[in-house]
């Protein structure tokens, strides 16, 4: 008699983003009204929040306009998920569905949550569409499906990271490989360009420099980047407070004083968004352009890239056949002892039910 296929339902996240012009305020209310984000009581959280999403409202609509006036996002996250699908396909142990949840904007956790129950699986696997772990993306998603959850009994096992992921790592090296075989300048440097963070949050214990730069070693080792000139910088930083340094835009100057061309590598992002479509692609180029760089090449984010969907397949494997509820599936071991808030190490978080 054959064995009954076990039921598991694998959610995909990712911050979200705006689906037309008209949703582009509310998404940045609900960006600047988490805690992980704005770390102030929710009072002073909620008046930052509805003036900051006031101000920039019509700077992000006009940023938006620029890709069409929505963010790609959804539809890639959508796309990784069925390319994840097939990767269990004729599997005889296992009946897998993927779902999108996003964290700004739709489908939110409690979207989610309500089409994985009718499924009716036996387990759930979170599965963060952030290599890298930090408080302010893969925790804040934790904490809100933790809160949405409170009365589900399924299951649930977490991803926290994998910022040495080989499936990952490998497809960002080989759109690297092509970029420096493509390039027709001798002199380069390439830029490999992280979301920012503010300092304080490092310096409080979150782990995500250190996995942005565990990635970039990772990806130089594969790459065989022996000789070629390369540094680690920092993106999308908004206000007034010290964040992550050095500055793209800062390298951009520095690489033009240098007479270097560029590639740029978006290095702690899987999909295509305002970020990397209108930030590094037109706002950095224009800037490199004015100053005289002679080439700038930036290479695309992994989407669903054969070795990045093969990479998440064996991270759902890996969480499946781990007893704990979280497990981490690129790094070498658990975030060290500053690092305070890596999730494996904490069994964060503690309301995932086993």
């Amino acid at each position: 008699m054959r064995k009954k296929k076990r039921k598991i339902a694998v959610v995909t996240f990712n911050l979200g983003g705006p689906d037309s012009l008209e949703s582009v305020k509310p998404f940045l209310f609900n960006l600047f009204f988490d805690p992980y984000i704005i770390r102030k009581p929710k009072p002073i959280r909620w008046l930052i929040a509805q003036l900051i999403s006031s101000r920039r409202n019509q700077t992000a609509q006009d940023i938006y306009k620029k890709i069409g006036g929505r963010s790609p996002i959804l539809d890639q996250t959508e796309a990784q998920a069925r390319a994840l699908e097939k990767m269990f396909e004729g599997d005889d142990h296992l009946t897998l569905k993927v779902f999108t949840a996003m964290r700004y904007w739709h489908p939110f956790v409690d979207e989610t949550i309500g089409r994985v129950r009718e499924f009716e699986p036996e387990q759930i696997v979170l599965l963060p569409l952030y290599p890298q772990y930090s408080t302010t993306t893969t925790e804040s998603f934790f904490a809100v499906w933790g809160n949405a959850a409170m009365d589900l009994t399924t299951p649930v096992k977490a991803v926290c990271c994998y910022p040495n992921n080989k499936g990952f790592v490998n497809s960002v090296s080989e759109k690297l490989r092509v970029a420096l075989k493509n390039i027709q300048s001798p002199d380069y440097r390439v830029l490999f360009s992280a979301h920012g963070l503010p300092k304080t949050f490092i310096q409080n214990g979150d782990p995500y420099q250190r996995h942005v730069e565990g990635t970039v070693e990772a990806v130089v080792r594969a790459a065989r980047l022996v000789k070629e000139d390369y540094v680690v910088c920092y993106q999308s930083r908004v206000g007034p407070v010290e964040w992550l340094r050095p500055y793209t835009d800062d390298e951009i100057k520095r690489a033009a004083q240098d007479r270097r061309a560029i590639v740029l590598v978006p290095i702690a992002f899987v999909s295509e968004h305002s970020e990397t479509l209108v930030e590094l692609d037109i706002e950095y180029r224009d800037l490199a352009r004015d100053l005289g760089v002679v080439e700038y090449l930036r290479i695309e984010t992994v989407q669903t890239d054969p070795s990045f969907i093969d990479g998440l397949a064996g991270l759902v494997r890996k969480a499946l056949a781990n007893d704990g509820p979280v497990t981490f599936g690129g790094c070498e071991s658990p975030c060290q002892n500053e690092w305070r808030h890596c999730a494996y190490k904490n069994g964060w978080p503690n309301n995932l039910r086993q």
